[in-house]
């Protein structure tokens, strides 16, 4: 069992920085794949990045060049820091472990884009 707390996110201005946390508790954190979802009103969740357990990276087309995924397996968390962002990223945020057919999620948190 894995649980996954986020945390960061808020009312950011476009052309602004966030930082998104996501603490894992619970099985071994190393052997998961972690991403970072997001959801926005009356669309679809789609994946945004994700780094797997040996650190290779995926990012979506939208967010390549502003987003970066990292991991941190000694403090079982992964980090997703949000440059130049822009009103289209705005949507809630959902932190994921994957390891084969099982996955996780968090509950989520909020990223708003506007001045």
């Amino acid at each position: 069992q894995v649980q996954l707390v986020e945390s960061g996110g808020g009312l950011v201005q476009p052309g602004g920085s966030s930082r998104l946390s996501c603490a894992a508790s619970g099985s071994i954190f190393s052997t998961y794949t972690m991403g970072w979802y997001r959801q926005a009103p009356g669309k679809q969740r789609e994946l945004v990045a994700h780094i797997t357990s040996g650190g290779t990276r995926y990012y979506a087309n939208s967010v390549k060049g502003r987003f970066t995924i990292s991991r941190d397996n000694t403090k079982k968390s992964v980090y997703l820091q949000m440059n130049s962002l822009k009103p289209e990223d705005t949507a809630v945020y959902y932190c994921n472990a994957a390891s084969g057919i099982i996955s996780y999620w968090g509950q989520g948190t909020q990223v708003t884009v506007s001045s």
